[in-house]
């Protein structure tokens, strides 16, 4: 009889750590999903809050490279009519605006960043189309004879000279232009010494 108390004694020792390894991995089990689900939540709110500040990031980021898109058109635009009316000034247009905004709408940039002209008979450059526009429209012209009968003519006066913008001196300037503006500069320091 006690052989079989012993018996169960150690039968029921055997069973008690594995009950009781089944109890402690189970209890660890609880805990870790426990804590899961804990802290699931603040992931969540973490991960979304992040999504958040990464779309508002990149909504900002394409305001910005629009505003630097029609910065950069205005740019462009604004060079380009610079550009038109210094050639009508070179041209001797009396009347620039009013030339202007005729033929503004007709001068476009080229795929190579050079100002064309489109017309009828296709592009063009656009200093030889003012030539021509001028040519054919000799109204923006300052008139030739001035007066008619009982006008006293006016002695010789300074030649008619075109004004310099200092704003449109910039560097990288064409030849051309920066010739023209060198010729005004030095006509009329030449008109201010003989006293005109």
């Amino acid at each position: 009889m006690e052989q079989g108390k012993h018996e169960e004694m150690s039968a029921s020792k055997g069973a008690q750590p594995d009950e009781i390894r089944t109890v402690i991995r189970s209890v660890i089990e609880e805990y870790l999903d426990l804590q899961k689900q804990e802290s699931e939540p603040a992931y969540k709110a973490e991960l979304q809050e992040e999504r958040r500040k990464r779309e508002q990031l990149e909504r900002r980021l394409n305001e910005l490279v629009e505003e630097n898109k029609r910065s950069r058109q205005m740019a462009e635009e604004s060079d380009r009519h610079a550009q038109i009316k210094s050639e009508l000034q070179r041209l001797g247009v009396s009347k620039v605006d009013l030339a202007f905004k005729i033929v503004k709408d007709e001068i476009v940039r080229g795929t190579d960043g050079s100002l064309i002209a489109k017309t009828p008979e296709g592009e063009k450059n656009f200093r030889e189309y003012l030539s021509q526009f001028v040519q054919e429209n000799p109204e923006f012209l300052p008139a030739r004879i001035a007066g008619g009968s009982g006008v006293v003519s006016p002695g010789r006066g300074p030649a008619p000279a075109s004004s310099v913008d200092l704003d449109k001196i910039r560097p990288g300037m064409s030849r051309e232009e920066l010739q023209r503006i060198r010729e005004q500069i030095s006509r009329v320091a030449l008109q201010s010494l003989r006293g005109e």
